[in-house]
């Protein structure tokens, strides 16, 4: 393989020698003085999480490309993630790597741009734009840096031909359905992301319903460098990011959608959380017209335990509540329930709750086979296993379903009996 052309590489021999030296392109004679092309990192949320599915060059200004002219060799594609910061030996690290990434198209955008398309896929490594800690079963972001490689000229319409000597990596991470979602930060501090309906700004007697995604333990904070950055909540799987697709808002008629991100998790301390969650709501209320009497909750493993307890700690403020996956057990073993029955039992919140017989990691007989016996006229779908597409998924990821709407009752799918609901 032909050595890599990366920014470092190129800071430190020089650009002109870096372009001299270019891998690949020797025999050719390009009639272009070489150039300088920056790139973006193109990713997408996947079902089991996000990863880089593409790269756009910033090839417009060298002139017409002759699209032909393009292949899956035309370029290289070395890709690196490392974790953002050291962890203590021993501790297990999941979805670090350093490898090629395969090229499976090249194309032009309709901008003039190059964008390669990367093999990618739910249980394929190197894509991934997170690092799984499982000592401290967190998700984080990866510190991603990718190297091109151009291997053959890039030939224009007018039969001339450019050489690319130095590729600057851009610093954001581009994925349209993430970045859709503004940042924000409550007055107690708990970050938030939140989706506003295109229209955001509807008739005057139209107000617009609101839905609280509650993430799961691997998505909060807490660790031991502080690291909090209100951006897993969102990249780790599509909970959030289901109810903000064109499909989910056409349901729920232009729905905002807030993502709260736990200083620690959930489960910690439920009763401390549920005011500050109480608080992004009233925040994200008082700014947008929203509907009081359609407010939903729904959440996976911690954020369906949380669900569960704010629909228990505030019975007349949620229209609806899906649990997935959610702890009510002890936890750890041998302390007292999460939620006992006696505070189950006095849910009176539309509850439609959502597991997986195979979860290993949460039991679902114990924990949301029992709470639905208790939440009076709740609704339950339990899957045999976690199946998407032909993708056998980890069986605690019931979430993936809630996320593409496939529960249903009796012909009525849960966003549809969501959207349905209104507070009594």
């Amino acid at each position: 393989m032909a050595p890599r052309l990366s920014r470092r590489t190129v800071l430190a021999a020089g650009a002109g020698a870096a372009g001299l030296a270019l891998p690949g392109v020797a025999a050719h004679a390009a009639d272009r003085a070489p150039a300088r092309v920056r790139f973006t990192l193109n990713a997408q949320v996947l079902d089991g999480g996000e990863q880089v599915t593409s790269i756009t060059l910033e090839t417009a200004r060298l002139g017409p490309i002759d699209p032909a002219g393009l292949t899956t060799a035309t370029f290289g594609v070395h890709a690196k993630g490392t974790k953002p910061f050291a962890v203590a030996p021993g501790g297990d690290i999941v979805s670090d790597y350093d490898l090629d990434r395969t090229v499976t198209a090249a194309r032009l955008d309709r901008n003039g741009n190059i964008v390669l398309e990367l093999a990618h896929g739910e249980g394929k490594t190197g894509g991934s734009t997170l690092s799984y800690l499982a000592g401290v079963s967190r998700n984080v972001m990866l510190d991603l840096d990718y190297t091109l490689t151009q291997h053959a000229p890039i030939l224009l319409r007018n039969h001339r031909s450019v050489v690319i000597d130095t590729f600057v990596q851009n610093l954001r991470l581009s994925d349209p359905e993430v970045d859709a979602f503004t940042h924000h930060v409550s007055g107690s501090g708990m970050k938030y992301r939140l989706y506003s309906p295109t229209d955001p700004r509807p008739s005057r007697r139209d107000k617009r319903p609101l839905i609280v995604w509650l993430h799961g333990g691997g998505e909060g904070a807490s660790l031991p460098n502080g690291y909090y950055d209100n951006e897993t909540t969102l990249r780790a799987n599509r909970g959030a990011l289901g109810f903000a697709t064109p499909e989910a808002q056409r349901i729920f008629g232009g729905a905002f959608v807030v993502a709260p991100q736990s200083t620690s998790y959930w489960m910690e301390d439920g009763p401390r959380f549920a005011p500050l969650i109480h608080e992004i709501i009233d925040d994200v209320v008082r700014r947008h017209r929203i509907d009081r009497d359609r407010i939903y909750v729904a959440g996976c493993s911690n954020g369906g335990y949380m669900s569960m307890k704010m629909t228990s700690v505030y019975p007349t403020l949620f229209a609806a509540s899906v649990p997935i996956c959610g702890i009510v057990t002890p936890f750890p073993s041998g302390a007292t329930p999460l939620i006992p029955d006696s505070e189950l039992a006095r849910i009176s919140t539309p509850s439609w709750l959502v597991a997986s017989s195979d979860d290993l990691v949460v039991d679902s007989q114990a924990n949301t086979v029992h709470a639905h016996e208790v939440i009076p006229g709740s609704l339950m779908t339990l899957y045999d296993r976690v199946v998407w597409k032909g993708y056998q998924f980890n069986g605690h990821f019931s979430w993936v379903y809630v996320a593409r709407n496939d529960p249903s009752i009796d012909g009525t799918h849960i966003w549809q009996w969501m959207a349905a609901q209104r507070r009594h």
